[in-house]
């Protein structure tokens, strides 16, 4: 992953090892989830989260990958780490993340179907345009772009957020 020019999308498949892939997605099937957020004012809450703790495993091995692999982050600070749960046909909204970088880990494997739904969406440039939820895929945007998730038709849809200012 490069430095990414003014909202531009970027994203690495495969990101972590299989193992740690396994570790960080049994992390989001066992954890504990609160009722999600308020995407906007004007919004109701969707979706369930669960804020990933500075002294977890799981944060730590996040964290220090990302700060490995992608230097401009260094000059920034890691303000949150949560995962997101979205229940089988939940409706998210668009919004946006304030200033800064979001990184969204896809951390579950499956076999993607393209009717599943899943997907990411960001609104750039007047246009749609979507990310797969590709199981181990690390995605990298402008947190001022705006975006919204879309849940899987038949199964919970996880991701990890990564925020940095």
């Amino acid at each position: 992953m490069e430095t990414p020019n003014e909202k531009i999308l970027n994203y690495s498949d495969n990101f972590f090892t299989e193992t740690e892939q396994r570790h960080i997605a049994q992390y989001c099937l066992s954890a504990k989830y609160s009722y999600g957020e308020q995407d906007n004012e004007n919004t109701p809450v969707t979706g369930m989260i669960h804020n990933i703790p500075e002294s977890e495993l799981v944060y730590k091995l996040i964290a220090k990958t990302l700060y490995e692999r992608v230097e401009f982050i260094r000059d920034l600070k890691l303000y949150r780490m949560y995962v997101n749960c979205f229940a089988p046909s939940e409706e998210p909204y668009f919004h946006t993340d304030g200033r800064g970088f979001t990184f969204l880990y896809y951390p579950i494997q499956r076999m993607h179907n393209l009717d599943d739904g899943g997907e990411t969406f960001f609104l750039v440039d007047g246009d749609l345009m979507g990310v797969m939820p590709i199981s181990n895929r690390m995605v990298i945007f402008d947190a001022g772009i705006m975006h919204k998730a879309t849940s899987y038709r038949n199964d919970y849809r996880f991701t990890i957020a990564i925020k940095y200012h």
